[in-house]
């Protein structure tokens, strides 16, 4: 159906401009989005300047190489519903929400040009009264104040290129700051870290500006700038439900919005972190490979060994996420239940992922088989002190990560 329909938008567009072609996404959501923004690019013809418009509800989206745990605060966009995207280009890390408008430019390799890009923005925005200039290598700034409201970043393949970046309308800042605050944890990472910049919303200096005008000026001057009247140049607006139907875009979707696409993709690194309890201090060394802990050290002088046992062996080949985290929680206080029961009563027949706060007290629980054959029963009462006391470690070191 839409295959038919993009033809049919594609031809009449070559055969009065070759090439220009204009896409405007309705869909607010980023791994879509972003997975439409790859189907063009792979699929369009090398031949053709392409320029993409779209914004996305409440997200984080990180670069290629950059890691989710330092860039991200990642509890409070949990609590929040703010979604986490990766890009396929570089750059560092960027909140975006229906405030922000993402553009991008698709060209032939030969005549690839950020720059040329850069003023299609600028003369766009000066139709709202607004002068800008270029700051960097991909920044746009207020040209007085120096404030910046766009960044970019960049791909290029045999070829074609594409530039692509955000422009904030009116952004929602409390957001930028809460959700790309890094925790204060201790990081060691191979990632790249995101530079801070002073950033203003482009509605402080012209409340009028919107998405839809600014994306009709930029649709413009991009014609304009291509030597093309705007009427020769056929815009396809692109629809959630008529691109699901083609099977490249939604393997390309799903592999955006894939767990191991968003936080396995990290590079390898390192998380210290320490707390002093009323109970104990807790110093927990982890290391991270493909989002995964590979390895993880706990010391402690805690008057529970049992406790940091079972830490350190259900949390080491665990998704470093806060599922990952909460399923071996759990799991540990289904094992605390069961090591109050007799050795002779034990089994292992309950998958893990069947665990849940009912089956927590249920004797029959997977186990590592050291532990529960080599573990003495405990009494009710260090059960429940060793369960208070993970309690309070998960609250803590969930909100750490």
């Amino acid at each position: 159906m839409f295959r038919a329909g993009l033809s049919r938008v594609v031809a009449a567009a070559a055969a009065a401009s070759p090439q220009l072609r204009i896409f405007r996404s309705t869909v607010h959501d980023p791994w879509f989005n972003l997975a439409t923004e790859e189907w063009i690019f792979n699929h369009l013809e090398p031949s053709s300047h392409t320029l993409f418009l779209w914004r996305n509800d409440k997200t984080v989206v990180i670069g290629r190489n950059q890691n989710p745990w330092k860039e991200c605060h990642l509890q409070k966009m949990e609590d929040d519903r703010v979604l986490l995207a990766r890009r396929k280009s570089g750059g560092g890390a960027v909140f975006q929400d229906l405030g922000n408008t993402c553009f991008t430019f698709m060209s032939p390799m030969e005549s690839y040009s950020k720059d040329n890009n850069g003023r299609i923005l600028i003369e766009s925005l000066k139709a709202f009264g607004i002068s800008a200039e270029a700051s960097g290598r991909n920044d746009l700034v207020i040209s007085d104040t120096k404030r910046k409201f766009s960044g970019s970043a960049f791909k290029i393949t045999r070829d074609r290129a594409f530039h692509h970046g955000t422009l904030l309308i009116n952004v929602d800042m409390t957001g930028m700051g809460k959700y790309l605050n890094p925790s204060k944890a201790k990081l060691l990472s191979k990632g790249v870290t995101s530079v801070q910049a002073r950033v203003v919303n482009l509605t402080e200096l012209n409340p009028a500006i919107s998405h839809e005008g600014l994306c009709s000026r930029i649709e413009g001057e991009f014609c304009r700038f291509y030597g093309v009247d705007t009427k020769l140049v056929a815009r396809e607006d692109l629809q959630y439900e008529t691109l699901s139907q083609i099977e490249e875009l939604k393997s390309c979707y799903e592999s955006m919005k894939d767990w191991n696409w968003r936080f396995g993709q990290t590079p390898d690194f390192t998380h210290h972190m320490e707390n002093r309890f009323n109970w104990a201090t807790m110093d927990v060394q982890i290391d991270s490979e493909n989002g995964v802990i590979s390895k993880i050290a706990v010391y402690s002088d805690s008057l529970f060994p049992l406790l940091v046992d079972l830490l350190r062996e259900n949390l080491r080949n665990a998704r470093y996420d806060h599922h990952g985290m909460r399923d071996a929680f759990n799991k540990i206080r289904a094992q605390l239940h069961a090591l109050s029961v007799p050795v002779e009563e034990r089994t292992v027949d309950l998958p893990v992922q069947h665990i849940s706060e009912e089956t927590t007290k249920d004797p029959r629980v997977l186990f590592s088989r050291t532990v529960l054959e080599e573990t003495s029963m405990i009494s009710a009462i260090d059960r429940d002190g060793m369960l208070s006391q993970l309690d309070e470690f998960e609250n803590w070191f969930i909100a750490s990560m």
